[in-house]
């Protein structure tokens, strides 16, 4: 009941607070190029639910359901407005609807695609699938710069499913294991604070 409450008062703060933000990043996105302002694609929730994620469309509209299920490096097919709420990690904020509709949390192990979940073992999907998916989450931290990290391999959706996939399922088993609400709440001002760096350094960026 306490990690509820506290999803919900942060999400509806987050979408009070930063609503003028919200509506600007929708009308420049609407603006940069032809689409919807939101990108709806099914992940794997809760028990293994089906849900459809929410985020600021930052690619052309054409090119969102086609290619890598990754992002990598540089990708031709980021919009203009889409390289700016990437960096500052406004695309994900319509996720905090997702947390208000029960399908998500502030904090919780990152939601795959059904193609990535399918290759979990038993295991892996007993514990990952127990709690609700997150916004954010220690692997999130750790791969905060996954595309740059991708982009250096030879077969970024090989290295991602041999590599980067098992670090985070090992990174989500010890969040489930450990997790609190104290835990929740320094997950999210590590997380603050990891965007805020992004910021002041521009040069770091993908």
């Amino acid at each position: 009941m306490g990690k509820r409450v506290f999803d919900l008062c942060v999400a509806l703060g987050v979408l009070l607070v930063l609503s003028p933000l919200l509506v600007a990043a929708a009308l420049w996105i609407k603006l940069d190029s032809p689409g919807p302002v939101l990108f709806r694609q099914q992940r794997v929730g809760w028990r293994g639910r089906p849900f459809a994620i929410l985020k600021f469309r930052t690619m052309r509209h054409a090119a969102t359901g086609d290619g890598l299920r990754i992002t990598v490096g540089a990708d031709p097919r980021i919009t203009r407005a889409g390289v700016f709420l990437r960096r500052h990690k406004i695309d994900e904020f319509p996720q905090f609807i997702n947390v208000l509709r029960g399908e998500m949390s502030v904090v919780g192990p990152r939601p795959e695609v059904p193609h990535y979940v399918a290759l979990y073992t038993q295991a892996q999907r007993d514990i990952v699938l127990s709690v609700r998916p997150g916004i954010t989450d220690p692997a999130s931290l750790v791969f905060k710069d996954e595309s740059t990290l991708l982009a250096k391999a030879d077969d970024p959706e090989n290295f991602y499913v041999t590599e980067v996939m098992p670090a985070k399922l090992e990174h989500a088993a010890q969040y489930v294991a450990t997790r609190s609400l104290l835990g929740d709440i320094r997950i999210v001002l590590r997380t603050a604070g990891a965007i805020v760096a992004r910021r002041k350094h521009p040069a770091c960026e993908p």
